[in-house]
């Protein structure tokens, strides 16, 4: 659900470049800073990032090992989903050649 809204991917993608503020994350997008706040909340509760305070600053940060455990979830099921179209291909393909051969075999009208 957290990467399931593109303000949060794009969030996500600029804070793979380096931390950020919530200033810097707005600068993009046309929606306000509370709006932002509120994205980076729904990723913070996902645990793909975290807030720190420096001085004055607090920078949000991209937790790099929870993204990874992230996708190789993710690529668990594209895994399986890639497999499952490969046997339909397949599948199909056996079809349209027994069909292209059950044709070829048969006489057409006047042929005979």
């Amino acid at each position: 659900m957290a990467l399931a809204d593109p303000v949060r991917r794009e969030i996500v993608a600029r804070l793979s470049r380096g931390d950020a503020t919530v200033n810097e994350l707005a600068e993009p997008f046309a929606i306000t800073k509370q709006a932002v706040s509120k994205h980076i909340q729904v990723l913070e509760h996902a645990g793909l990032v975290t807030r720190s305070r420096d001085a004055q600053r607090r920078p949000v940060h991209l937790d790099a090992a929870a993204l990874e455990r992230l996708t190789a979830w993710i690529d668990q099921y594209r895994l399986l989903a890639e497999g499952r179209y490969r046997r339909l291909d397949a599948l199909l393909e056996n079809q349209a050649s027994a069909q292209a051969r059950g044709s070829a075999q048969t006489p057409r009208s006047g042929e005979q």
